[in-house]
């Protein structure tokens, strides 16, 4: 299948029959699960007008934790059994490939990802943020609960934060990683910051790149992939990496067409995001800035960043936390981390939820 061809999956680095749709998002008929000791279900379900996956894995009868993926357009459901899948057993995890990526992307996916596609299928944060909570009120239906935990990262932070914004009675708390505060000063910042490690490596390919660009914003999203595979440079070179065994896929992912609705998606949704003028596709980035618009939820929030984060630097999200009123809160700074995942960012992770979230919920 032909795409675009330009982006970088990097805001994030995230068998059972279809459900029949009624209202948002349908919940399946039947004995409940809280009556089963272990639950994995994986299906296609319709959310807002469009199939989207969801799998559900771990105990019924513990609390339900929404991941929330990064890119947009990365999902994490085809590595998450490596990097998550212990947790089943305090908890029932819940990835979904948002609206334009992986599985869910693969339900539309044209033969060429063209202008005129782009264009009759728009994503928007209002709408991925309307779908983000239909799921949730699908999953407190479907299983019985009152609540359910969101679990956001990097894009995803983006959807947490809107989802508990607009829909504080549906979450017992909400824990963002590499927490998107405003995604034009993200981006203005991240230029700078490789900029200056690139004079300091003399580093000529990456200055030459990066010289030739100029800072952002940009018109293309092709711009803005070409910088953040700097940025990347420079993370990886300053942080601890995952084990590599998270990166490999589950084979049941692991095949074609989905292979190549995974890498479309990516482009279809980094579009959306960065928006690019000469294809008519305005930017979803645009309008992020939690520094003028979201200090104040009504939810426990709990935030963790790595120290060594060119994208959403730590500097950024600390001058957003001391402003936010939630009822609860608290920031982790994770030394010798980056934007993505490693050990680091899934212990602490795991250190909220049992130290913060789980008591809330007693």
């Amino acid at each position: 299948m032909k795409s675009l061809g330009f982006t970088l999956s990097y805001w994030c680095i995230a068998l059972f029959l279809s459900l029949p749709f009624l209202g948002t998002a349908q919940a399946k008929k039947g004995s409940p699960p809280s009556t089963r000791p272990f639950l994995q279900e994986k299906s296609f379900i319709q959310i807002n007008g469009q199939e989207q996956w969801v799998t559900l894995q771990g105990n019924p009868s513990k609390p339900v934790l929404l991941f929330l993926h990064g890119g947009p357009g990365s999902p994490l459901s085809p590595y998450a059994d490596q990097m998550y899948g212990a947790w089943a057993k305090d908890f029932l995890l819940v990835q979904w490939d948002q609206r334009g990526s992986g599985k869910t992307f693969g339900r539309i996916a044209p033969s060429e990802i063209s202008p005129e596609f782009l264009k009759a299928n728009p994503l928007t944060l209002e709408q991925m943020t309307s779908d983000g909570i239909a799921l949730a009120e699908y999953l407190i239906q479907r299983l019985g609960k009152t609540k359910v935990i969101l679990l956001g990262t990097s894009w995803g932070s983006v959807l947490g934060m809107e989802m508990a914004l607009k829909r504080p009675d549906l979450f017992h708390a909400y824990v963002g990683h590499s927490q998107v505060v405003n995604a034009s000063q993200n981006f203005t910042a991240a230029y700078q910051k490789v900029l200056q490690l690139a004079q300091q490596a003399d580093d000529q390919p990456s200055l030459t790149l990066l010289r030739s660009l100029g800072a952002p914003p940009y018109t293309a999203a092709k711009s803005y992939g070409q910088m953040l595979r700097v940025v990347k440079k420079y993370e990886r070179e300053r942080s601890l990496p995952a084990p590599s065994a998270w990166m490999v896929l589950s084979p049941e992912y692991d095949k074609e067409p989905e292979n190549q609705h995974r890498a479309d998606g990516d482009d279809y949704s980094f579009v959306h995001f960065t928006g690019d003028e000469r294809l008519g596709v305005p930017a979803m980035a645009s309008g992020i800035n939690y520094l003028r618009d979201g200090f104040e939820l009504k939810v426990p929030a709990f935030y963790l960043q790595g120290e060594e984060d060119i994208l959403t630097p730590p500097e950024l999200t600390t001058a957003f936390f001391q402003k936010l009123k939630a009822p609860q809160k608290s920031l982790v700074l994770l030394p010798q981390t980056a934007h993505g995942f490693n050990q680091q960012v899934l212990d602490a992770q795991l250190k909220i939820l049992q130290e913060k979230v789980l008591p809330l919920l007693q």
